[in-house]
């Protein structure tokens, strides 16, 4: 009797899902749990729920694609670390610094790797794009990698309290840097299309933080 090993393809729309599903949820509790008595009371209830989403995802990541992307285990450890930091402290700028600091890990990791010559980016993103030469391999790494920290420095802005209430910050983190990353990821097709990506690939996004 031969046995079949069966591989589930990654898709696009399940790994937006996987990532973007956390946030909204971290938007919505954070809008429902507010609390005139207690202004930090929905930072804290939207963190709850968005530790408990992201461990969800990864429980979701493993049974339905059969793995868990690198990046969505990176987001999961930090997004329950400083979570738990975040609820623990009644503190919300523990939770509002987990996007800076993924962000500049892979900026360091994409534009380190493109300075070696070496397109980390096909790494973390795995089955995504494929037919992508390796010269659209690496000018894509460097531009998300670019991206990224332009990502990381934007959130250092928008999260100083002085400057920021947590519900703007919250607002721009979710609809903001979400409607940018679907744009940045447009405007890189044609050069994409130009080094071997065939539309109607399922690609993923790199990570929303």
């Amino acid at each position: 009797m031969s046995q079949t090993t069966q591989t589930t393809k990654p898709s696009g729309t399940l790994n937006f899902v996987l990532d973007f599903g956390p946030l909204l949820l971290f938007f919505v509790a954070s809008k429902l749990g507010s609390s005139d008595a207690d202004p930090k009371q929905g930072a804290i209830v939207g963190t709850a729920a968005f530790m408990a989403a992201i461990i969800v995802a990864v429980i979701v990541s493993k049974l339905k694609l059969g793995k868990i992307s690198p990046m969505l285990k990176l987001t999961a450890a930090l997004g329950v670390f400083f979570g738990a930091l975040t609820i623990w402290f009644h503190d919300e700028r523990f939770i509002q610094i987990k996007p800076t600091i993924i962000y500049a890990f892979f900026a360091a990791l994409l534009l380190g790797g493109w300075l070696r010559g070496k397109a980390m980016l096909k790494y973390v993103l795995e089955a995504a794009y494929q037919g992508l030469s390796e010269t659209g391999w690496l000018k894509l790494s460097l531009h998300w990698g670019l991206f990224f920290l332009a990502l990381a420095g934007l959130n250092e802005i928008f999260r100083r309290p002085e400057w920021f209430s947590f519900e703007t910050w919250l607002s721009i983190k979710v609809w903001g840097v979400t409607a940018l990353t679907f744009l940045f990821a447009l405007v890189n097709i044609p050069m994409l299309m130009r080094h071997g990506l065939k539309l109607g690939d399922d690609a993923e996004l790199p990570p929303q933080g």
